[in-house]
């Protein structure tokens, strides 16, 4: 198999680093944040005019677009989160979290998780923004979350290098995995079975068996430099990453086969570091931000 790249567009709408991308409630929906405060939004089908949503006074890592709200949940460093109607442009509330950062925002039912610099998960109700839990897991971040609903269970990759195992009832910690040397920036449950599938500042893929007490599967060393990202296709047959070391890869997501590097060298990628990969509904679209502040968007052809 080979696959055909091609850049369809540079946006350079952002003025700082770009940190971070999210699905709206349409294929042709994405909403990006930065360094520089900015939450936009932008349509695929005419992607270089970017639509500014909000404006915070410090940056932003992570989002989380809520379609049966359509509403926006930012996490401003700092400070806290913020809820912004997608409709109005406007934010209908706040909520102060820690003087820390908030490296990732998820959600289940009327819950929302945040991972902070301060090592807290914090469980938030989202209609009256007032705190269910402070969960204080180490002293380092939780840099990445993600939620499995059929074992009831919350995974979180953390800047100890450990991933934790939180029972969704109760949220009593089930497991503590020493998974990687180094920071594990990113965790994510496979769509087509109970794998978690984890990439962390050493530059290594991981997948661990869920069901068999979360074993380590797969150990993969992917990348020259640390990953940031990782997402699957819409057809759950391929992943990308994206990583410190300026590129992105497309892999085979049954056998963690390398299938095509995407660099500034051939692709004219991006010139700095890759901070958030995401593959799209539309069109089967590849987007990709960085610190170089542009989002790339890729078509694939797999052939």
């Amino acid at each position: 198999m080979s696959i055909n790249v091609q850049k369809l567009f540079s946006l350079d709408g952002h003025q700082d680093g770009v940190y971070d991308l999210e699905p709206g409630k349409e294929a042709k929906i994405v909403y990006s944040a930065g360094g520089d405060g900015m939450v936009v939004e932008w349509d695929l089908n005419d992607p270089e005019k970017g639509n500014l949503i909000a404006k915070m006074k410090n940056s932003v890592y992570s989002i989380h677009y809520r379609s049966q709200e359509n509403k926006l949940i930012v996490g401003q460093n700092f400070e806290g989160i913020h809820i912004i109607d997608v409709d109005e442009k406007k934010e209908i509330g706040t909520l102060k979290i820690s003087d820390s950062q908030i490296f990732d925002i998820q959600s289940i039912g009327n819950l929302i998780f945040i991972g902070s610099g301060d090592g807290t998960l914090y469980i938030v109700d989202l209609p009256t923004l007032t705190f269910i839990n402070k969960i204080k897991l180490a002293d380092k971040s939780i840099r990445s979350i993600a939620i499995n609903k059929q074992l009831g269970e919350l995974a979180l990759g953390m800047s100890d290098n450990t991933i934790r195992i939180l029972d969704l009832d109760g949220y009593k910690q089930k497991y503590s995995i020493q998974a990687h040397k180094l920071s594990v920036f990113s965790v994510t449950y496979n769509p087509l079975n109970n794998h978690l599938i984890s990439v962390s500042r050493d530059a290594q893929i991981k997948s661990w068996n869920s069901i068999d007490h979360y074993i380590l599967e797969q150990s993969v060393a992917a990348h020259m430099f640390a990953i940031n990202s990782i997402s699957f296709s819409p057809d759950c047959k391929y992943f990308v990453t994206g990583s410190m070391d300026k590129s992105i890869k497309v892999w085979e997501l049954n056998t963690f086969k390398l299938l095509k590097v995407i660099d500034k060298s051939r692709h004219a990628g991006h010139a700095t570091s890759v901070n958030k990969v995401l593959w799209t509904d539309y069109n089967n679209q590849v987007l990709s931000c960085s610190d170089d502040k542009k989002i790339s968007i890729w078509d694939l052809s797999f052939i």
